[in-house]
C-alpha cells in the first residue's frame, strides 16, 4: 500500500475501491462522478443523495476518530477541509493510507476547482471536468439572471442558530455570505467575520429584510419561534414573516448543486423577479 500522508488531489488514488468520504459536498460529487460503489463509509454530513445514509458513518466531520475511519479498512481518505479533530488527522497522516484534503473556499469560483480536485483524487478527471464547466456555466446563468432584478437590493440575515434568544448569524468570509450574494442579497452582517453570535442591538440595527435559515435538524425554527424573539420584532423580515428555510447542504455545501441553491433563493428573496 502507499506510503500515508497528505497527498495533492492529483496524488491521490485513482485505483482506490475503499473510499472514506468525510464532507457531504465531497460525497455528493462522488455519487455525481458514478464512484458511489468505491465509497466504504462517509461522514454524517454526507446525506444527499438519500443512498449514501446506507453507508456506514464514521461520524461527524469535525469530531472524526482514526479508529473508525481506519476500521473500514480505506484505500484513500478524501475529505474537506476543516475536518478533525487535529490529534485525528495526525494520526491519520501517519498511517498507510493515502489521505486528500480538499479546500473548500466559500467562493462561487472556486467551486469549479472543488469538483475537479475531487476527480483528480479517484482517477475521473475527465467526468469531473464536464461536471465542473457544467457547475460554472449554471453559476454564470445565475448571475446574469440576478443581475436583471430592479429595485433595491435586500438585506438577508442568515441565522445558523438560535440559543437563549440569542442569534448565531452568517458574516464576511462564510458561504452563508456568499450565497446570499450570489442571489442578489446583501448580506446583513457584513461587520462579522464567520458565524458569530449577534446582539439584539446588533440585529435591530441591521434591519433585515429576509431572514434565511436552514431547514434540516437542529438549525430548523419556524417563523413563529423566529419572529418571537425580542430583537427580531421590530425588523422588516418580522413585519413581512419574512422567514426562507433552506436544505442546509444545498445551501451552504458549495458543489454541483449550488446554482440550483442561489437560483432558489433568489426566487424567494425576490418573488416573481427570476424564474
Amino acid at each position: 500500500m502507499a506510503a500515508g500522508g497528505v497527498f495533492a488531489a492529483d496524488k491521490g488514488n485513482p485505483e482506490a475501491k475503499r473510499i472514506v468520504s468525510v464532507g457531504g459536498t465531497i460525497t455528493e460529487i462522488l455519487y455525481d462522478l458514478g464512484a458511489q460503489d468505491r465509497i466504504v463509509a462517509r461522514d454524517s454530513t454526507s446525506f444527499y443523495p438519500a443512498d449514501a445514509n446506507s453507508k456506514p458513518d464514521v461520524g461527524y466531520m469535525r469530531a472524526l476518530s482514526a479508529e473508525g475511519i481506519l476500521g473500514q479498512k480505506p484505500d484513500l481518505i478524501l475529505m474537506e477541509e476543516g475536518s478533525g479533530p487535529p490529534p485525528v488527522l495526525e494520526i491519520l497522516k501517519a498511517s498507510e493510507v493515502p489521505m486528500v484534503v480538499i479546500p473548500t473556499p466559500p467562493e462561487a469560483g472556486r467551486i469549479g476547482q472543488k469538483i475537479r480536485d475531487v476527480g483528480a483524487a479517484v482517477g475521473l478527471s475527465d467526468k469531473a471536468e464536464a461536471l465542473a464547466a457544467k457547475t460554472e456555466d449554471g453559476l454564470k446563468a445565475v448571475a446574469a439572471d440576478v443581475a436583471k432584478i430592479a429595485g433595491e437590493k435586500k438585506k438577508v440575515l442568515f441565522v445558523l442558530s438560535v440559543s437563549n434568544g440569542r442569534l448565531m448569524a452568517g458574516g464576511a468570509d462564510t458561504e452563508a455570505g456568499a450565497i446570499i450574494e450570489m442571489a442578489g442579497g446583501v448580506n446583513a452582517a457584513p461587520t462579522i467575520k464567520g458565524y458569530k453570535p449577534m446582539s439584539d442591538e446588533a440585529v435591530i440595527a441591521a434591519a433585515p429584510d429576509v431572514i434565511l435559515s436552514m431547514s434540516r435538524g437542529d438549525h430548523s425554527i419556524t417563523p413563529e419561534e423566529m419572529f418571537a424573539l425580542p430583537s427580531m420584532q421590530t425588523t422588516p423580515a418580522a413585519a413581512n414573516k419574512a422567514l426562507v428555510s433552506m436544505d442546509g447542504l444545498m445551501l451552504l455545501g458549495f458543489g454541483p448543486r449550488t446554482p440550483d441553491a442561489a437560483r432558489a433563493l433568489a426566487a424567494k428573496i425576490y418573488p416573481g423577479a427570476i424564474n
